[in-house]
């Protein structure tokens, strides 16, 4: 069973991922992303830390984890990021960011192998109505996918496949506290503190809008959200949030129109449009009936087909 409260804080980390392009526009672009990797999930570990300390312990009793949990958590984040980062230097990024963005609607289709779990056909018309959305927000109509950037592709795909198979074996490991994703975090800091080492050179932040563009990036998109995703992921409604997901984007475009980092378009309408009314049929707010020779839409809150 899953619960509305653990939805909503699930859904709370799409609205900080939402917020991260701004956000790393404060660091003016220079760290170099092995280096930055290491910093914020870094700030996101001090950050679990505080928690810990606020209730009295150190937090050791959350790193008595199965083998199976750390290799979820460490794969899920570092093994992310680390496809993510190669596919980003390696192909154009519009293209990049659009196959790596096929999670959710991955988690959507993997979540029928959960227990409990069922795939409505109002799930499927969600996803694919939202998934419209997040393509109009990151393809570029101009190019194609050219066969010269074909590792960069398919480091791309395996950011989808990472993440979605991270969201959803989550959930199977829902005994799991929350907590120990702090761990995780200081584990992806310290493994992606080597590869910088070994792959880049070091860039310390030139300002103080930069180091705050650093400490923001690790305290919300970073930090919290990664709290805050599994912890909806394991309780809430996993389909729902899958499809939402598709906000995120969504959010950083206005988020960068408001800062005037970018302009508003048809493109970003209709996608607001499209997110929008998929979440709205997969949450089961809208049902769509279809019949012969009539259609029809009525507002509900029913699990039905």
């Amino acid at each position: 069973m899953h619960t509305p409260q653990a939805t909503l804080i699930g859904l709370f980390s799409v609205f900080l991922w939402g917020t991260l392009a701004l956000l790393t526009r404060l660091t003016d672009g220079l760290i170099p992303p092995l280096q930055l990797v290491a910093m914020t999930f870094g700030l996101a570990y001090l950050l679990m830390q505080i928690r810990w300390f606020c209730l009295g312990h150190t937090g050791v009793l959350y790193m008595r984890q199965p083998w199976q949990a750390w290799l979820v958590g460490v794969g899920g984040l570092f093994g992310y990021h680390l496809c993510y980062f190669f596919a980003m230097n390696h192909a154009p990024a519009a293209h990049a960011g659009l196959l790596a963005y096929l999670w959710p609607v991955l988690i959507v289709l993997l979540s029928a192998l959960l227990p409990s779990e069922k795939l409505l056909k109002r799930h499927l018309l969600g996803v694919v109505l939202a998934a419209l959305g997040g393509w109009l927000l990151l393809s570029d109509p101009d190019e194609g996918l050219q066969p010269a950037y074909a590792a960069g592709y398919m480091a791309a795909l395996a950011c989808a496949l990472i993440w979605s198979g991270y969201s959803i074996l989550s959930r199977r490991l829902k005994s799991v506290p929350t907590d120990a994703v702090g761990w995780y975090c200081l584990v992806t800091a310290l493994l992606a503190l080597a590869c910088h080492w070994l792959l880049e050179p070091t860039v310390w932040p030139a300002n103080a809008r930069s180091w705050l563009g650093v400490v923001a990036l690790g305290i919300g998109p970073v930090g919290i959200a990664f709290f805050t995703w599994d912890y909806g992921v394991k309780h809430g409604n996993i389909q729902l949030l899958g499809i939402a997901s598709y906000a995120a984007p969504l959010i950083s475009t206005i988020l960068l129109i408001m800062a005037g980092e970018a302009y508003m378009s048809d493109a970003l309408i209709a996608a607001c449009a499209l997110i929008v009314l998929g979440s709205l049929i997969a949450a089961g707010v809208l049902n769509i009936r279809m019949g012969a020779g009539k259609a029809g839409v009525s507002v509900s809150s029913g699990d039905t087909e």
